[in-house]
């Protein structure tokens, strides 16, 4: 029997937080083994598991997988999560790269100094609210249904709930204007791999704060 996937990161949400996320809702049980040392990096750069020389890794069916977007790719394909031709997954591919962009915005400011952190936050939900979320918004309403490609629930649809409630951490109304994606944010949620991910105690992390800050640009810078 092959073991679970293992998970090699820091303890917080950084760039493994979307394949958490996605195993999860895929309903596939993990391991985490936690980097909290500048040492246990460089054994890991050392004995070869990191191609790259970079974290997230992620040891699935015999492979060390790095690169975020490999692993996801990998997990979305391996559990019918990656739409069922090439151009549902073109489409999940357009959707994932915009919600990986605004996430992206997200993860960075969390390591902004001080002083342009409020500048930075403003940007962030004005982009959100004018650039992305209305993309999504009339995707879901032109076609009717209940997922942003084929009717059936996609890599997409869970990065996009990962990012909804990223940007409600910042600004709870943030979905003010939008009846569409309150609506998915409501079914989604409620699907239930989704929603027992979403309960306390599961391997959901919680909101970077300055504690993960100081860790990672301590093990990780170098």
């Amino acid at each position: 029997m092959v073991g679970k996937p293992k998970l090699h990161y820091a303890k917080g949400r950084g760039r493994m937080e979307s394949i958490r996320w996605l195993l999860a809702a895929a309903g596939v049980e993990f391991e985490e083994e936690f980097i909290e040392t500048k040492e246990s990096l460089e054994k890991m750069r050392n004995d070869g598991s990191l191609l790259f020389q970079q974290v997230p890794m992620v040891e699935i069916d015999g492979m060390k997988m790095v690169q975020t977007r490999a692993i996801l790719s990998y997990i979305a394909a391996k559990y019918n999560l990656y739409g069922k031709d090439l151009k549902e997954r073109a489409w999940i591919d357009m959707y994932v790269e915009g919600t990986t962009e605004l996430m992206g915005m997200i993860m960075f400011h969390h390591f902004q100094p001080a002083d342009t952190k409020e500048k930075n936050l403003a940007l962030i939900i004005e982009r959100a609210t004018t650039r992305y979320f209305p993309v999504y918004e009339k995707a879901l309403k032109n076609h009717g249904r209940d997922y942003l490609v084929g009717n059936k629930l996609s890599w997409a649809d869970i990065h996009l709930l990962e990012t909804i409630l990223m940007v409600e951490e910042f600004k709870a109304d943030a979905l003010s204007t939008f009846p569409q994606l309150q609506a998915f944010k409501g079914r989604t949620s409620n699907i239930p791999t989704i929603k027992k991910f979403l309960q306390p105690g599961s391997q959901r992390k919680p909101p970077t704060d300055e504690k993960f800050v100081a860790m990672a640009l301590k093990v990780f810078n170098s």
